[in-house]
């Protein structure tokens, strides 16, 4: 049987439907051709991260963050490093809060940086404060994902 995973486009936010054995292999997206995996956290707003959070089927780690925070900043190139090893089995994003406070409100953000695991629209895990790659990267892969 061919089962398919529905995948979010990081540049379109068309959702895709990819054959599992072709997840690895560098799929693009049916609308835009874009690359649907590209090694680095997409940028949410309130839109795409309904479309890549609820609809996609792929776990979704979201960075919450703002520009004035320095943790953050320093945490930024770290997040996007283990993006980079994550993908495909991962998507990883990004909500500034200052741009989007009603997500932060939402998820009940108290601190930034705030990491949150996101499968099928339900919050899996959360971590607060920066961490390496290498830490957030053994982090999630310890998070059982049904």
């Amino acid at each position: 049987m061919n089962q398919t995973v529905q995948v979010v486009c990081p540049d379109c936010a068309t959702i895709n439907r990819v054959p599992t054995a072709k997840m690895k292999q560098m799929p693009s997206c049916g609308r835009c051709h874009q690359p649907l995996f590209q090694g680095k956290p997409v940028g949410f707003d309130a839109d795409t991260f309904e479309r890549h959070v609820v609809r996609g089927d792929l776990p979704v780690l979201v960075d919450f963050w703002a520009p004035w925070c320095g943790p953050c900043l320093v945490m930024a190139p770290q997040f996007e490093s283990a993006a980079q090893r994550l993908e495909p089995t991962m998507r990883l994003g990004k909500v500034d809060t200052e741009s989007q406070p009603e997500l932060a409100a939402r998820f009940a953000i108290r601190s930034i940086p705030t990491m949150i695991l996101f499968h099928r629209g339900h919050e899996i895990a959360r971590q607060s404060g920066a961490l390496s790659a290498t830490e957030i990267e053994r982090w999630v892969r310890r998070i059982p994902i049904s």
